[in-house]
């Protein structure tokens, strides 16, 4: 089964992302910084978080989906544009897991398509659909245990665009929401979601933006 190891933020300046990260959610050894590449930067790519899906074959999977490949594709690593927009790369299957993510959730244009192209194709469970009020239906999924994330047809809302938004959890939201702020990031929310969650009972969650315009989840269990 396919699930998501690695996540990478590519931004603009390194260091300071690493810092504004460490005040937020804490050190994190299992996350990767890299500089957004100047040709992605040229073409108008923002910073942001790159989630890296495991496979046996990175090369035989680029093929057969038929992606638009954003870089040149190894045999280890292949950055590409799903057929609705949002930037994923696969990896080796040798890459070792990440746990600092707790929640996946696609933002994308068509549901029932992309859940064929990620849930199906990756042997992912479905756990259930959520109706969110003004949104639409919220397909949550699970890989070997509860559940580990979502997917919503969101991206016809005003300033949604296609991507996969990556959800940290912290042990007090408003704490660390008050440390978006001050630290120059942006918050919409908080809000509260009580089915579908990793976790039995309900969660608090926010999106956020970083100062480098790369787009965050933050999570509190209630």
């Amino acid at each position: 089964m396919s699930r998501f190891v690695r996540y990478e933020l590519r931004t603009r300046d390194v260091d300071a992302a690493r810092a504004f990260y460490s005040d937020v959610i804490g050190t994190r050894d299992d996350l990767a910084f890299s500089t957004l590449p100047e040709r992605a930067a040229a073409a108008g790519a923002p910073a942001h978080w790159l989630g890296h899906l495991a496979v046996d074959d990175v090369e035989r999977e680029v093929a057969e989906l038929g992606w638009q490949a954003l870089g040149p594709t190894t045999r280890e690593r292949a950055i590409l544009r799903d057929p609705f927009g949002s930037v994923v790369a696969l990896c080796s299957a040798m890459v070792a897991a990440s746990s600092s993510v707790v929640w996946h959730e696609l933002h994308t244009s068509d549901l029932e398509r992309a859940w064929a192209l990620y849930g199906v194709r990756r042997g992912w469970r479905d756990t259930g659909t959520i109706e969110l009020e003004g949104v639409g239906p919220y397909r949550t999924f699970a890989w070997d245990g509860p559940s580990v994330g979502g997917m919503v047809q969101s991206v016809r809302l005003p300033a949604v665009h296609p991507h996969w938004l990556f959800y940290f959890e912290v042990p007090d939201l408003d704490a660390a929401l008050a440390t978006v702020g001050a630290r120059g990031g942006k918050v919409v929310g908080p809000f509260l979601r009580s089915a579908g969650e990793r976790v039995a009972r309900p969660t608090r969650c926010a999106a956020c933006d970083d100062p480098q315009g790369a787009a965050f989840g933050l999570v509190q269990r209630v």
